[in-house]
């Protein structure tokens, strides 16, 4: 498992919490914003920020 760290707040995230993150930012509505300082971690984002995109949380599906 490979962790990163953030700059802002030095906050080990793993791969999923990247993934997860981009996810949660779609949802919720939010601009997509992958981290700048880490390639690796900046992919998961945006692979989780356009899957978040199709999918929508367990909760509001009928």
């Amino acid at each position: 498992m490979n962790k990163t760290t953030t700059n802002a707040s030095n906050v080990f995230l793993t791969d999923e919490d990247w993934f997860n993150l981009g996810k949660a930012d779609a949802w919720a509505g939010k601009p997509m914003s992958p981290p700048e300082d880490d390639s690796r971690a900046a992919t998961l984002y945006q692979l989780g920020y356009s899957e978040g995109k199709i999918e929508r949380p367990s909760s509001e599906k009928l």
